[in-house]
């Protein structure tokens, strides 16, 4: 039997085309879902949010989690709330400035730190990956790349499968203390960023399909067991993505 909380869940699915968010730092990845939701106008400018309530039960989480989401969207001025009537999204978006203008000045350079250190361990730990990989890591990576290029096809939000991609691959070294630490990494912190670039003026389809094949090549080669390839592949695609995120013009 259907309870209030699945109801609420499903109208949530039905209305905002959201994925369930099932990784840690909860309230930055529901941010990032109702960022991408009002930014690709699946919620319209003027329209009421889901309740805090219904937004929980969605996103199986507790209702701080969802205050702490919600208030980000307000300090970036994409959400008002209104005492007694709800939340609702900003009616002036299109007049709003390319980068949030609540977003710290630091935050370019925050990605710039975060993709180095990526360049330092992301490597080594396709290497090892490609020793030591079970059966079980590399269904999970099949999983993660699946699901992202769904996503990416129906226009949903994909970035939890592309971090899966590489938390698995951390995951499948078999060495606790790099898995750890690879979960300390700021992975997302461009992305409300990138997603502000390719609605401007990049092509974020053919963005995500480089992407997408630079995973496919990196996880053939770790289910090949080839080491050395696996840790090239993989520093080639972080450098990529480093050129995909801070490139200021269009690929042609």
């Amino acid at each position: 039997m259907a309870t209030d909380a699945d109801n609420h869940g499903n109208f949530a699915r039905l209305e905002l085309g959201l994925e369930p968010v099932r990784h840690e730092r909860f309230a930055e990845r529901i941010y990032d879902s109702l960022f991408h939701s009002i930014m690709t106008g699946k919620l319209a400018s003027g329209s009421r949010l889901p309740s805090e309530v219904q937004l929980a039960a969605f996103f199986q989480v507790s209702r701080p989690v969802v205050r702490q989401a919600l208030h980000q969207l307000r300090q970036d001025r994409l959400v008002e709330s209104i005492r007694g009537s709800g939340t609702y999204i900003q009616a002036n978006l299109i007049s709003m400035p390319a980068v949030p203008a609540a977003r710290p000045v630091t935050s370019m350079s925050d990605i710039q730190h975060g993709l180095e250190l990526r360049l330092v361990i992301e490597p080594e730990c396709a290497y090892l990956a490609a020793l030591r990989r079970k059966s079980r890591d590399l269904l999970r990576m099949e999983e993660m790349l699946d699901g992202f290029e769904k996503a990416a096809e129906r226009g949903d939000v994909a970035h939890h499968f592309d971090y899966g991609f590489h938390e698995t691959i951390a995951r499948a070294t078999a060495n606790p203390r790099i898995a750890r630490m690879f979960g300390t990494l700021e992975y997302d912190v461009s992305h409300a960023v990138n997603l502000w670039r390719h609605m401007a003026r990049m092509e974020p389809w053919q963005r995500t399909r480089d992407a997408l094949d630079e995973h496919r090549e990196i996880f053939k080669l770790i289910s090949d067991r080839d080491a050395e390839g696996a840790r090239r592949a993989m520093r080639s695609h972080v450098e990529k993505a480093r050129i995909r995120m801070l490139e200021p013009t269009p690929e042609i």
